[in-house]
């Protein structure tokens, strides 16, 4: 991510979808490691970055894909293990 402005005079000679491409991975990893432990939380920065990713024409739209899936699982599995348990939260 490029945080500043190119000074003037000079161009970003990075390939503008490697930031998508990271996001796509970056949504797979929290969606896997969301089903596991803070699915609360990383259940929906998956989403996020997964609809991030695909908008921005990452070239793994595959993984934003399943990133978006594992998100909307973490999701799921919090909400059973919610009912489950008639608790706001659970743990392992």
């Amino acid at each position: 991510m490029h945080l500043t402005a190119p000074a003037p005079g000079r161009t970003d000679t990075r390939p503008r979808g490697r930031d998508a491409d990271g996001m796509a991975v970056a949504s797979f990893i929290l969606g896997l490691l969301g089903l596991l432990v803070l699915n609360v939380f990383l259940g929906p920065v998956a989403i996020v970055l997964a609809a991030a990713a695909l908008w921005r024409g990452t070239a793994r739209r595959g993984r934003a894909y399943l990133g978006l899936a594992l998100g909307l699982a973490d999701l799921a599995v919090l909400v059973t293990a919610m009912e489950i348990s008639g608790t706001v939260s659970w743990s392992l």
